[in-house]
């Protein structure tokens, strides 16, 4: 039996349509995290109909944009792995690779314990934490940072800074590419600041061209 005349065109349009809706999310939900669906469905250029077929409320539409972030998420941790080379690059590389995923993804910084949850921010951030963890152990056992907290305890704290320096890019203090925030971690990490400055200098140049550019 022959597929009804149009059925591929609506499925097309579907697509692009839940595709805008999570784009305009995206923007949106940083500049005002309590914007409405019908405002964003206005902001989307589509009728609130067809921004609630595809996400019938708050919480589905900040559930899609979370399993977005995982996926994108998992995408830059499968780019940067290069387990061979030094706990400082390797360290570099991991904080380069995710800042354009933190940086697309801000907004649900400010919405993550209010609206998605802490569990469901665990899991999201489950499989970067545990390769951070294992960096910071590899360098903490080979010189690289000191070892004066716990790996897990160590990472944890990185990843603080990482996150209240993206809220700090969030709300138009600071202005950031990724290098900044880079050279901060190895610092806190214990790497001196001139060869820290140097390793994220080397790492930026390999990075880059691997790292789509956002919406």
């Amino acid at each position: 039996m022959s597929q009804p005349v149009g059925r591929v065109p609506q499925r097309s349009n579907a697509r692009s349509n839940r595709a805008r809706i999570l784009a305009t999310a995206r923007q949106q939900l940083g500049r005002n995290p309590d914007i409405t669906l019908e405002e964003l469905a206005r902001a989307s250029g589509v009728v609130r109909r067809t921004l609630f077929g595809h996400f019938p409320g708050r919480a589905a539409l900040l559930e899609a944009l979370a399993e977005e972030a995982a996926e994108a998420l998992q995408a830059a941790l499968a780019r940067e792995a290069e387990p061979a080379e030094p706990a400082d690059r390797a360290l570099a590389r991991f904080s380069l690779s995710l800042w354009p995923v933190g940086d697309r993804y801000r907004m649900l910084l400010a919405l993550a314990h209010r609206d998605l949850g802490a569990e469901r921010v665990a899991e999201v951030l489950a499989p970067a934490r545990v390769r951070a963890t294992a960096i910071v152990e590899r360098g903490q056992r080979d010189g690289v940072f000191h070892p004066h907290l716990p790996p897990a305890v160590l990472s944890a704290a990185l990843e603080g800074m990482s996150i209240a320096l993206l809220e700090e890019v969030n709300t138009g203090a600071f202005e950031d590419d990724g290098t900044r925030t880079a050279v901060a971690t190895l610092i806190a990490a214990g790497v001196p600041e001139k060869q820290a400055h140097t390793v994220v200098d080397e790492v930026a140049a390999e990075v880059a061209p691997e790292n789509p550019a956002g919406t």
